[in-house]
């Protein structure tokens, strides 16, 4: 029988792993820069389908103890798989910028407090 507890722990570690992926990727980048490099954009978005669907698998249970709008990380995984043909880099850019770090520092958080 699988552990859920510990299957948890290991999507979260996938998720800050792909947030660290993420932040090496774009560092040095600006704006523009980053929405005229596609190579770039395909490893930051396979980076965001790997977030979205590992958040997919943690424990509801211990999710809805912190107060984020995780549906969000999901959502953007859809969009990014499904609707990939409507994505604004200029939107991908302000998640990393906007959005990451206070996943990041959530997912840390959960770590620390649930492991």
């Amino acid at each position: 029988m699988k552990d859920r507890h510990q299957d948890s722990q290991t999507r979260l570690v996938h998720i800050l792993n792909a947030i660290y992926s993420i932040e090496k990727y774009v560092e040095g980048l600006d704006e523009f820069t980053f929405c005229e490099n596609n190579l770039v954009q395909d490893a930051v978005l396979m980076q965001f389908i790997i977030i979205g669907e590992s958040i997919n698998y943690v424990e509801c249970e211990k999710l809805d103890k912190y107060d984020y709008p995780w549906y969000k990380v999901s959502s953007f995984r859809n969009m990014i798989a499904h609707e990939y043909f409507n994505i604004k880099m200029i939107a991908v850019w302000e998640t990393i910028k906007k959005d990451l770090p206070t996943l990041k520092e959530m997912v840390k958080l959960i770590l620390e407090s649930e492991f």
